[in-house]
């Protein structure tokens, strides 16, 4: 059995990973961009996305920061195509 395609907001969300580089995206950032926790675990469940606990200075003060990477999975992931169909033929372009 296959995993069902990316939708738009998880593709939409890959790519912002992507851009992110190596430092991954704080989870909040995400959040503010219309990202949900469910969605963000739902990448990491399906191995696309990595979630890792940090603590940053912030103001004098150690906080923990959530930041999320993109997986080579999610980076394979984002680069398919989806197939588009022409009388009835399922075609990938």
């Amino acid at each position: 059995m296959t995993e069902p395609r990316l939708t738009a907001e998880r593709r939409r969300a890959l790519a912002m990973l992507a851009t992110a580089g190596r430092n991954g995206a704080p989870q909040a950032l995400l959040s503010a961009h219309g990202f949900d926790a469910s969605m963000i675990a739902e990448l990491v469940n399906r191995g696309l996305a990595t979630l890792m606990a940090e603590k940053v200075r912030a103001g004098g003060k150690l906080i923990a920061v959530a930041k999320v990477r993109i997986t080579e999975a999610g980076q394979d992931a984002l680069a398919e195509r989806a197939p588009i169909r022409v009388g009835g033929r399922r075609l990938i372009i």
